[in-house]
Formats: structure tokens, sequence, C-alpha cells
């Protein structure tokens, strides 16, 4: 006989097998979008979440959103969930089908997995386990998944406007970013559960050379493609000053029981010793890298439509991810200065500040950090700036208190998966992901 808690762990696996099977892959061009695969979607969620449906208030939003309403014992903090339905497109070779779902070596394997309907599936079964239960939260709770979170489409501001429309101030936002990272940080054992409390701003933008273009067979010297080049080792060779911001700082302070020897005395004296930190973060790889300073990641190249053609505009797209104390204008100045060639052109095409810090001396922050202790007791509670972006960030609008955590269990070789091949995410790993959610409604202030 299958125990009642087996029943009830397959049941959640079998759910989440289910939801990423079926490909919501994002386009930014609307009429790539398979809208079928979208509602076919919210048709199986409300097969697999029934009382999440019958009991909780819905509002669509835009295409495919979803915006649940839990009404509490009190209105006075409410506490909005979130999480996305959509996912990248797929590439490349995968170890099992990337919308197969199978469960293989104890591991999930799918696109969407880890971003981000592992932590769509874990709210919606805490949800209804407490449905079952009985359970009446002590605040409102609010369930805001998006379905354009991948294209930065719009569905996060209009669900934004419908709670500001409806006077909703949330007291704290959780929306996923960080996670329990193993293999984080050099010589630190211990995994880290790092709280996004900030998301750097993401500004996107073109270098671009006009030329004459003509037939291969005469070509001049620094033509378009020429100067692109030479303008973008340019800029790789120029990166921006590091900065390490408070997050940054506070991160550090907390690993620095858990470093090496020679580590200890720089992570716990981190404010005192930034420059050297800095050095540090910078020598360490890409990922400790990225917390100390603005990246530039040439993402996009085109020229000639023809082999033998020479060029008469070369582009590249480039991608900025700006750190706190950075900004789109001091950017855009520092590439000027870095290209040093006024017939280089400069086309800002997405613009992105860096958003405002959320706090940690604080009883929002405490409650995720000790329901991180409890589920997670190896882990490191800690803070930190996402380098990546969230549907979160649309929220500082309307919350002081915005924070990103998907609470599952991640090697460096999950992290490295998401937006490429063999996503996948362990089973224990998002049983505990389920318990996470729950526990922090149980235990929501009064």
């Amino acid at each position: 006989m299958v125990a009642p808690e087996d029943r009830s762990r397959e049941r959640a696996v079998a759910k989440l097998q289910a939801l990423v099977r079926i490909p919501t892959v994002s386009h930014a061009d609307p009429a790539a979008v398979d809208t079928a695969c979208f509602e076919e979607f919210l048709v199986e969620l409300a097969a697999q979440f029934p009382l999440l449906h019958e009991r909780l208030e819905l509002t669509r939003i835009h295409t495919h959103g979803l915006l649940f309403h839990w009404p509490g014992v009190t209105d006075a903090r409410p506490v909005v969930l979130m999480a996305h339905l959509d996912v990248v497109p797929v590439e490349g070779e995968w170890t099992h089908p990337p919308f197969s779902g199978d469960v293989v070596d104890g591991q999930i394997w799918g696109r969407g997995t880890l971003d981000d309907k592992g932590s769509l599936v874990a709210i919606c079964e805490a949800v209804e386990t407490l449905l079952e239960r009985g359970h009446v939260p002590t605040q409102d709770v609010w369930l805001s998944f998006g379905c354009d979170e991948e294209v930065f489409g719009v569905a996060a501001p209009m669900a934004v406007e419908e709670l500001r429309r409806r006077g909703v101030r949330p007291w704290m936002v959780l929306d996923e970013g960080g996670a329990v990272a193993s293999e984080a940080f050099p010589g630190v054992g211990a995994p880290v559960g790092v709280v996004g409390v900030a998301e750097k701003g993401v500004t996107s933008f073109a270098l671009r050379v006009e030329g004459p273009g003509g037939h291969a067979s005469t070509p001049s010297r620094h033509g378009p493609t020429a100067r692109l080049a030479r303008a973008i080792t340019r800029l790789e060779r120029s990166p921006m000053p590091p900065r390490v911001p408070e997050p940054t700082l506070e991160l550090f302070r907390r690993l620095a029981a858990h470093a090496p020897g020679p580590l200890r005395p720089v992570m716990a004296n981190a404010a005192r010793v930034r420059p050297v930190l800095a050095r540090v973060l910078l020598a360490a790889g890409p990922e400790p890298a990225a917390l100390a300073r603005t990246t530039f990641a040439v993402t996009t190249l085109s020229a000639s439509p023809a082999i033998n053609v020479l060029a008469a505009t070369a582009r590249a797209g480039v991608n900025a991810r700006i750190t706190i104390g950075d900004s789109v204008a001091g950017v855009l100045d520092h590439v000027r200065r870095a290209v040093r060639d006024d017939q280089v052109h400069i086309d800002l095409l997405e613009a992105g500040e860096p958003t405002p810090v959320s706090p940690t001396d604080d009883p929002a922050f405490g409650l995720i950090e000790r329901t991180i202790t409890e589920v997670f007791p190896d882990a490191v509670p800690a803070p930190y700036v996402l380098m990546a972006a969230t549907d979160a960030r649309h929220f500082a609008a309307i919350c002081e208190r915005v924070y990103r955590f998907a609470p599952f269990r991640m090697t460096r070789a999950q992290r490295q998966s998401i937006h490429t091949v063999d996503e996948h995410l362990g089973v224990e790993a998002f049983l505990d992901g389920i318990d996470f959610y729950r526990l922090l409604i149980e235990r929501l202030p009064a």
C-alpha cells in the first residue's frame, strides 16, 4: 500500500510534469506565439488545482496572465507570490526531450522546471494543500502569474495597475530570482540561500556603423565591419569600474564564517576593504565577477546580406546589466569613451535603471530568512543583487519590500542550464520548495 504522504508527493510531481509538457513558449512577436498552448496550460492548471480555482477570486491579466486573490483574516499587510508560465524557446541537443517532463534519476527534466513552472506549481500546490486543510491566511495573499516575462512583456505591469486600481499596496512581494545555490562562491562549501533584494538594470543598445557598401572585390580600409569589430574589442577591453553595493557587502559578511581561512578577514570586513573584495570577485569567475560591476554582452551581429557584398551597415546588439550605483546615462557615456570613434553610432533600444534596494533589517526579509533556515538548515541565507531581470521589478512601484527567491536547491550546472539545454529540477528539491511556500504562508504575521 502506498502511504498518503507518498501519494501526495507523487501527485505534486505529476502536476509539474503535466504542465512542463505544454510548450508555453514566449516570442517578442505576438504573432509567433502559439496561443492554443497557453489556453491549454490554463485549462490544465485549473484541472490540477481545483480548490485554488474554486475558492480564490481570479482575474485574467492581459492575454493569459492570472491574478488570484485569497482573502485572509485581514488585508492590512497583503502578500504577493509571483511566478510566470511562459518559457524561452528550445535549442540544442537535450539528454531528455525538453517538453517530456521525464523523471530520471530523481530529476524532473524539461524546459521551465527551473524557470519558472517549478515555482508556479510549488506555489499552487502549497495553496491547494492549505485549502484542503481549511487554512485561512492571517493576511490577504495574491498570486500573480505572468505570461510574457521572458520577453519583457506587459502582463506584470498590468497586474500592478490592477492592484493599484483595487487600492492594494503589498507589504511584501516574492518572485523568482535567487535559489539555494551550491558551488556559488569559490571555497564556500555551504549552500547559500541567496535572496535578491534588488535587480540590475537591463539596458540594450546597438553599435552601428554606416558605409557605402559595394562589391567585395574592391574593399576599402576601415569599412563598417572593421570599425564595428574594433569598437567591440575596445568595449571588451574597457569594462566599467567595479562597485560593491551594500547587499553584496552583507552577502560576504554572512559567508565569512564559511570561507577558506585567508578569505575570512576580507569577507568579514568587506565594507573596509571594498577595493580588495572587488578584485577578489573579478578574479573568481563569471558569476562572482558579475556581482562587482556593470557588464556588457555582445549578443547579436548583422552586416552584409551576402558573402561577396560589402556591408553598407554593420550592427552589434549589446546587452548591459547595470549594477547598483551606475545609471543608463553613465553607461552610455562610458561606451562612447571606450569606443573612441564618432563613426560608431550608439542606438539606445531599451533603457532600464537598477531597481530600488529592498530592506534586509525588516520583518518581511526576516520571515523569508527564517523559512529558508527551517526548510534548508544547512544553507546560509543572504541578500544579493540579482543579475537577471524578473517581473518583480515592476512591483517596486507599489511595494518597498520586493524579494526574489526560488526555493529550490540548484547546482552550478543547473543554474547554467536555465535558458540553455538540459534544464532540470530535483524531485526532492521541488518538494522542499512546496514546503517553503506552505510554511511562508502559514507564518505570515498577524
